[in-house]
């Protein structure tokens, strides 16, 4: 009998995906997608750029990356914990701001706090940063500012009333449109540097066949088009 139960095939392992907060209400469709299509499933770890990188620096029990910036995902696999030849942009992001419609309500007395993401640990927050710079504001506005860890806790500053205006992504933005009327400002893509999301597999999951085939879903016409929808551009 226990000969017997060894030699059954082991179920197949979920692939853990460590995601960017930006990133998160488009993963949660594609996730639906891909287990509909294929018999492998995804646990999803949610939080900044920086935050995730340094997890898995420490061992993190993570096998898929996705990253809201190009960096962190060549380091991994510059220091070999991420596969060589794995990585690729699964989306180019977009920055919005929330709670204006016009840049010059940044200096109005109704607009108290700004939220943005840490410019250290999540890019939408650097980017964010670079658009402040480049149009002047930044003596207007650095009193003002409120720090979320990632681009999601920004939104949500926003959105429970701590804040009156927030950077984040245009995907966030786009989630809630349909359902609520809010204002919103798009910034000049010149204002700041593109914001290109890698993806990658990390190094304990190179025989994974979960995170390999979610990988490779990835980069298909239909989680392409998936991403495209929520408010990205494409490589």
């Amino acid at each position: 009998m226990l000969l017997g139960s060894c030699s059954q095939p082991a179920e197949p392992r979920a692939a853990t995906v460590a995601v960017a907060a930006n990133f998160k209400t488009t993963l949660d469709v594609l996730e639906a997608d891909f287990e509909a299509k294929t018999p492998h499933k995804i646990d999803v770890v949610v939080g900044s750029t920086g935050k995730l990188f340094a997890q898995i620096i420490y061992g993190a029990p993570f096998d898929v990356f996705l990253a809201a910036d190009r960096a962190r995902p060549q380091r991994l696999e510059r220091e070999q914990s991420a596969v060589a030849n794995t990585r690729f942009t699964y989306a180019l992001g977009r920055l919005a701001v929330i709670g204006i419609d016009d840049p010059a309500q940044f200096s109005t007395s109704d607009v108290s706090r700004i939220a943005i993401a840490n410019p250290d640990l999540a890019p939408y927050g650097k980017a964010a940063e670079q658009v402040i710079t480049a149009l002047g504001l930044t003596e207007t506005i650095d009193p003002k500012l409120v720090l979320g860890e990632n681009v999601g806790q920004a939104f949500a500053f926003v959105q429970t009333g701590n804040a009156q205006a927030g950077f984040v992504s245009e995907a966030q933005v786009r989630a809630i449109n349909a359902s609520q009327s809010i204002r919103f400002w798009q910034p000049d893509p010149d204002l700041y540097a593109p914001i290109a999301q890698d993806a990658v597999l990390l190094a304990r999951a190179a025989e994974s066949p979960a995170a390999v085939a979610f990988l490779d879903y990835l980069q298909s016409e239909a989680a392409r088009d998936i991403i495209s929808k929520h408010g990205y551009d494409l490589p």
